[in-house]
């Protein structure tokens, strides 16, 4: 999981909330401050057949990337793709 925090901190470009050490299967991950959760969320279903709680906490955007035995690492590298494709829309 500490790759994938390292990966989408590159891609959303925001500050971790915390240590990639802490984290066993899950990891919570900031959103630019503009991001339009519901928007985001629907668009990760809706054109990439993606399902991943995107949410705000604390008025801070999230996007909670869990991994468990039935990701590949194909469905980590889609994600990868379309967060870029859809936060690279908004530039």
């Amino acid at each position: 999981i500490e790759q994938v925090w390292h990966e989408m901190h590159e891609i959303t470009g925001q500050p971790p909330i915390a240590n990639p050490e802490w984290f066993g299967q899950m990891v919570a991950v900031p959103l630019p401050p503009s991001t339009d959760t519901d928007a985001l969320k629907a668009r990760l279903y809706d054109e990439y057949h993606i399902e991943v709680p995107v949410h705000r906490w604390q008025n801070i955007p999230l996007i909670r990337v869990s991994i468990q035995g039935y990701n590949t690492r194909t469905d980590v590298e889609r994600l990868y793709t379309a967060l870029s494709e859809i936060l690279a829309d908004k530039s």
